[in-house]
C-alpha cells in the first residue's frame, strides 16, 4: 500500500471545540483551551504518524470580524489554511447557530478540497436536535461530508480519522515520523503562561497580554525559564501583578506545575510584566512577536 500524507487543517467559529479536537487527535496537550473565545491565536501543527500515513493537522484561530490589527493577523492564519489543505476539517457544535461569515462559506463551497463537517458536542443533545442541525448544514454546504462528534469524549473519532487517512492523497512524510509539532518548546511556555491569563483574569485583561520566553535554559533535572508578560497599559500591569504581588505568583504557580506536567522536569520559573503601549494595533511589533 502507497504511504499517505497531507496537511488537515482545521476551521471554524470560536469556542466550538477547534483546540480539544487537535489535543485529542494528537494525543498530546498542544493547543491551550479555556471557555474564552480568541483563545487560539496562532496557526498550531500536530503531527499523528503510522507505518503508512502521515496527517498533518493544524489548528487556526476562531473566525471572527477583526476589531484591531492583531485579529487581523489572526485571520490571515485561517486564509492561509485555505490555500494549502489536503482536506479541511469544519468545526461546528451543536449549539452553535450558522453564524460562520457567507465569505468563508462560499471559500468552502468553492473548494475542490474534501470537507468534512465535524458537528461537535452530541453529547450533550439529544437526536432530535442532532437531526436537526445536520439537514441545516446540508442545506448550506452540499459538498461537505457530515460527522458528529464529541471532541472532549473521544466520541466517533476513529471514524473521522479513518476518514482523513483514506481522503490523503500518496505522499512520503514532510516531517520526521518521531515528531509531534513544528513548534519549538519556548511556544509552548508561553502559550501556558498566557492559558493561565486567560482563565484567572477577566474582561480585556487578557487579550491585551502577550508572553515572550527571553530565557529558556534546560539541564539534566531542571529547566530555567525566564518570561515577560506584555500589556498595553500601566493600569493592566497592576492588575496582572495585584495586591503585593498576589495574581501574578498564582499565575506562576499554576504555570510552572503545567510546564513541569509537559516537559516532565522540574521548572524554575521568572516572572515580569512589562507595558509595551498598544502593542496589538502595530504591525512592525506584530511581527516580532510572531504575528
Amino acid at each position: 500500500m502507497a504511504h499517505k500524507s497531507g496537511f488537515v487543517n482545521i476551521i471554524g467559529c470560536p469556542n466550538v471545540g477547534k483546540s480539544t479536537l487537535l489535543n485529542a487527535l494528537v494525543g498530546e496537550r498542544l493547543s491551550i483551551i479555556t471557555s474564552k473565545a480568541q483563545t487560539t491565536r496562532h496557526r498550531i501543527m500536530g503531527i499523528v504518524s503510522g507505518e503508512d500515513y502521515q496527517v498533518v493537522f493544524s489548528d487556526t484561530p476562531g473566525i471572527l470580524k477583526p476589531n484591531y490589527k492583531l485579529q487581523e493577523k489572526m485571520m490571515q492564519f485561517v486564509i492561509t489554511a485555505f490555500s494549502d489543505a489536503d482536506v479541511f476539517l469544519l468545526i461546528t457544535d451543536i449549539y452553535e447557530d450558522i453564524k460562520l461569515e457567507d465569505e468563508y462559506i462560499e471559500k468552502i463551497k468553492k473548494t475542490s478540497t474534501p470537507v468534512l463537517l465535524l458537528i461537535n458536542k452530541i453529547d450533550l443533545a439529544n437526536q432530535t436536535v442532532l437531526e436537526k442541525k445536520v439537514a441545516e448544514w446540508k442545506t448550506r454546504l452540499p459538498n461537505a461530508e457530515i460527522l458528529p462528534i464529541s471532541a472532549l469524549q473521544k466520541f466517533n473519532l476513529d471514524m473521522v480519522m479513518k476518514r482523513i487517512i483514506d481522503l490523503l492523497p500518496p505522499g512520503d512524510a514532510f516531517y520526521d515520523k518521531g515528531e509531534l509539532t513544528d513548534k519549538p518548546e519556548r511556544f509552548f511556555v508561553s502559550e501556558i503562561i498566557r492559558e493561565k491569563i486567560l482563565l484567572n483574569y477577566k474582561k480585556e485583561i487578557p487579550y491585551s497580554v502577550e508572553v515572550i520566553v527571553e530565557s529558556f535554559k534546560e539541564d539534566k533535572t531542571i529547566i530555567r525559564i525566564r518570561a515577560e508578560i506584555l500589556v498595553e497599559r500601566d493600569s493592566q500591569k497592576a492588575i496582572i501583578i495585584g495586591h503585593q504581588g498576589a495574581a501574578l505568583k498564582k499565575v506562576g504557580i499554576e504555570s510552572r506545575k503545567e510546564c513541569e506536567s509537559f516537559f516532565g522536569k522540574q521548572i524554575h520559573l521568572e516572572l515580569f510584566v512589562k507595558v509595551d503601549k498598544d502593542w496589538r494595533s502595530s504591525d512592525t511589533k506584530l511581527r516580532r512577536y510572531g504575528y
